[in-house]
């Protein structure tokens, strides 16, 4: 049952919750005449999944890595737009609000990632961690898993790349430094908005914008390479950011920076366009209509090449907007951040050849 649309528990992202897309059978809400009051907030529940492989494959040629470790599935960051959130339907779960309020986290992480990396045949490259979900959303604070996991990777001397929206980085700057000095590792901040007013509907349970600019400063002193992703760009609600966006973050010291254009696959498209029926009924129709403008009609384009930047007359303008403002900002390009060393790469236990 899906939970009142109209009333969303307090600091989550959405109420609605729509029913698991491979189920063989779904529920719809109806009034019966019993009252039944929505609760105001939402309590989070964690399940602890024994993981048999922590190292995701991917061929993409939209990303700048082919490898990632996620800690958690589910976000508590509850950000409406998540391109992740169909991912909870793999789960029996729904990708609305039980994609923020029941996570997974996988308790063996770094047992398990110790394990891959130690395996004869392994070859490294650079590993994205925490790219479907936040490494450091709030659950981390508790259960330390990207610690862990970062603690592996500096043992083994294995490059990483990691993106957050979490001022709870900062708590890892003594592992963060400790790679940079060795180039193993580089942060890419996202930051969607300046406006905490919007970035409480969009992103309720991620840090403010004030705080992810001062992770950029932080990181930047202590020697970390650091950059910004604007992702996602919306139509009508943060694209005219863009170019304050990046002029913030290369004043906290960024140096690279990457943009992508709202992505709607599967529910997210649902979720997003309730959201904004709700919080921008005047402009709603507005903002699809120039969604799908950018989507070739349709709301989503998965078509590798076009699914980050879409396509039409809005998203050339978004697109030249970028160049011209990071050209202005003195931005290098964000594959540039990707130059990770892997040479250095040394499983502990294994002796190395003298020749």
């Amino acid at each position: 049952m899906a939970l009142d649309s109209t009333s969303t528990p307090r600091g989550r992202g959405t109420a609605c919750n729509p029913g698991n897309r491979f189920a063989a059978t779904h529920s719809e809400a109806f009034d019966d005449g019993w009252q039944q009051e929505v609760p105001t907030c939402q309590a989070t529940e964690v399940r602890f999944e024994q993981a048999r492989s922590v190292i995701s494959r991917n061929r993409s040629p939209d990303l700048g890595f082919d490898r990632s470790v996620n800690p958690y599935r589910g976000c508590e960051h509850g950000c409406i737009y998540c391109f992740a959130r169909p991912t909870h339907a793999y789960w029996d779960l729904s990708p609305g609000i039980d994609f923020e309020t029941r996570l997974i986290a996988k308790s063996n992480l770094a047992e398990r990632l110790e394990e891959e990396l130690s395996r004869p045949g392994y070859r490294p490259r650079p590993i994205a961690l925490g790219i479907n979900t936040d490494a450091y959303q709030p659950l981390e604070r508790e259960l330390r898993l990207t610690r862990q996991a970062l603690e592996v990777l500096l043992r083994f001397r294995h490059p990483v790349h990691l993106v957050t929206k979490s001022s709870l980085i900062l708590r890892d700057l003594d592992l963060l430094s400790a790679m940079a000095e060795q180039r193993l590792v580089s942060v890419a901040v996202s930051l969607t908005t300046l406006d905490n007013s919007l970035k409480c509907i969009m992103e309720p349970r991620a840090a403010s914008p004030s705080a992810r600019v001062r992770v950029m400063r932080r990181l930047d002193e202590a020697g970390v390479p650091v950059g910004i992703i604007c992702a996602p760009v919306i139509p009508m609600i943060n694209d005219m950011e863009l170019e304050h966006l990046l002029e913030a973050a290369r004043g906290a010291g960024a140096t690279s920076a990457g943009y992508i254009l709202l992505r709607l696959p599967y529910e997210v498209a649902g979720l997003f366009e309730d959201w904004l029926a709700r919080h921008f009924p005047e402009r709603a129709g507005h903002v699809m209509s120039l969604v799908r403008q950018t989507r070739g009609g349709q709301v989503y384009d998965s078509r590798f090449g076009s699914r980050m930047r879409g396509e039409g007359v809005f998203a050339e303008l978004l697109g030249q907007r970028f160049r011209l403002a990071s050209k202005r900002f003195g931005f290098s390009r964000r594959d540039e951040a990707w130059a990770l060393d892997s040479s250095r790469f040394s499983p502990p236990g294994q002796q190395l050849g003298l020749f």
